[in-house]
């Protein structure tokens, strides 16, 4: 007997092909969420997902039934992974048997596949087990399921809104065909309220959509069509109740509980709302910069867009006042992926925080702005012969190496040099500021400057500036410079 956790779908063991309901979970009814009734009857209705959608591809040949395929899907909320199931449970005369891992168990799991390997041996039709949200199961449930997968026993059938190279063990991850499907788009998402209002199987029409409500719950849905359809279900009722025959803004925003945030992706709003959140950080208001982030997450905003503003400000705006805040900020991008949303803005607001209050030095930034306008204006001779590669064999006899100095082999770990082409020798791109971290390489980049082009020493000390240090070594007679410990303490302090 199977546990309550797992509920079997399909024709009844020994029961005609067709005998069952029409869908392959439960039959839609008038009072089933609007999101279930207006799942798609056949593939063709399906929106989004067309890479896996093509003649012939993976999700093509499972939901038609041509293939015994085992298939993981992998996409955000709302993206379809339900409703590829109920397609599938329709297909053929296949037995489907679904499961949640927030629920089941290791027993369930081998009673299915049991009861599955009976009716294999007795000619019975074959089974596809549905496990929504796998990541839930721990190593030994998801080892359970593999040698059934193996010799097809069962054809899995699996979801999960995690990253499946982390969440499913290698095992089972080698033994299917993993189909990543994208979060809709907004024309996807526009497109199914559309079909919603105007479908008998949605709201029939009775009631009128306005546009500026329209764009509010794509805006609100974020990709995720579930979450679209049940708000424009409550809109509805709240039109319905207030005895309205339209869905305007404010029936919409009165439904949902959410404000429409003037915001356009698109539009003007998009790129001044991100303008005044890079300006924000870049003034250090680490307050402003919350609001446009919260602003601009309420939104519906692609949280990858933010992560890359973020990791670019880091080296634009940050730089080397405070090395750590690319890796805060690259930090961050990957928890995004990882992670997604909601959770995520947990740790966009943490690079943000430190982004907005850490030390600013824009050197980066100009560094490579003026070189690139060098090379752009034509500046830039050939290689120098003692930089060139000199692996290869003839290299030698082209003279390629000849002369380079090994800086390791100094103990001070730098040499005087030729390291630029011969017209910008003594160009000076970097040009460090004294904040934050960046203050030690500011008093340390003229001695080794000094150093690789072979100029002689400052005549006075003050001349020369701090005392300073190459590589840890005492270079000139100073004495060892403060070094990161000093930048460390003026970044701790917010000091520019």
């Amino acid at each position: 007997m199977e546990s309550d956790a797992l509920f079997t779908l399909g024709e009844p063991a020994g029961a005609p092909a067709g005998a069952g309901g029409a869908d392959g979970f439960t039959d839609a009814r008038a009072d089933s969420p609007l999101p279930v009734r207006m799942r798609p009857a056949g593939i063709d209705e399906l929106v989004g997902q067309e890479h896996l959608l093509a003649p012939g591809a993976p999700l093509r040949q499972l939901v038609e039934g041509a293939a015994p395929m085992s298939v993981i899907l992998w996409g955000p909320p709302g993206s379809g992974k339900t409703t590829i199931a109920h397609l599938v449970a329709r297909a053929t005369d296949r037995r489907f048997v679904a499961m949640s891992a927030l629920t089941a168990g290791v027993k369930d799991v081998r009673a299915v596949i049991e009861t599955a390997r009976r009716q294999r041996r007795s000619g019975g039709p074959p089974t596809v087990l549905f496990i929504d949200e796998v990541h839930r199961f721990s190593k030994t449930q998801q080892d359970s399921l593999l040698a059934a997968v193996e010799d097809r026993t069962v054809t899995l059938l699996a979801a999960t809104t995690e990253n499946p190279y982390f969440s499913v063990i290698s095992p089972l991850l080698s033994r299917c065909v993993l189909l990543t499907l994208q979060a809709l788009d907004d024309d996807d998402v526009r497109g199914l309220l559309r079909r919603a209002v105007a479908d008998e199987r949605g709201l029939g029409g009775a009631l009128v959509l306005a546009e500026e409500a329209e764009d509010h719950l794509v805006r609100l849905a974020g990709g995720d069509v579930r979450k679209a359809l049940t708000a424009l279900e409550a809109a509805a009722a709240t039109a319905t109740a207030l005895g309205a025959g339209r869905i305007d803004l404010a029936v919409a925003e009165q439904a949902v509980d959410v404000a429409a945030v003037r915001y356009d992706r698109d539009g003007d709003a998009h790129y001044d709302v991100t303008s005044a959140f890079i300006k924000s950080m870049r003034g250090s208001d680490v307050d402003a910069a919350l609001h446009w982030l919260a602003r601009m997450l309420v939104a519906g905003e692609d949280a990858r867009f933010i992560a890359r503003r973020l990791v670019i400000f880091a080296s634009e705006d940050v730089g080397m006042a405070d090395p750590t805040a690319l890796t805060v900020a690259t930090a961050a991008a990957h928890a995004v992926e990882y992670v997604g949303l909601p959770e995520a803005q947990l740790n966009l607001a943490q690079a943000v925080i430190h982004l907005a209050t850490a030390p600013k030095s824009n050197s980066a930034t100009a560094a490579i702005g003026a070189a690139v306008a060098d090379v752009r204006a034509g500046r830039g001779g050939p290689v120098p012969r003692g930089l060139r590669d000199a692996h290869y064999s003839g290299a030698r006899g082209l003279g390629h190496g000849a002369g380079y100095r090994y800086p390791h082999d100094d103990h001070r770990g730098v040499v005087t040099q030729q390291y630029a082409p011969d017209d910008l020798v003594g160009t000076d791109y970097y040009q460090p500021s004294g904040h934050g971290a960046e203050r030690a390489v500011a008093t340390r980049l003229p001695l080794l400057r000094r150093i690789v082009r072979g100029l002689p020493a400052p005549a006075t000390r003050a001349e020369a500036g701090a005392p300073a240090a190459v590589n840890g070594a005492r270079v000139g007679g100073g004495e060892q410079a403060s070094g990161a410990s000093e930048g460390g303490s003026d970044a701790a302090e917010g000091g520019q």
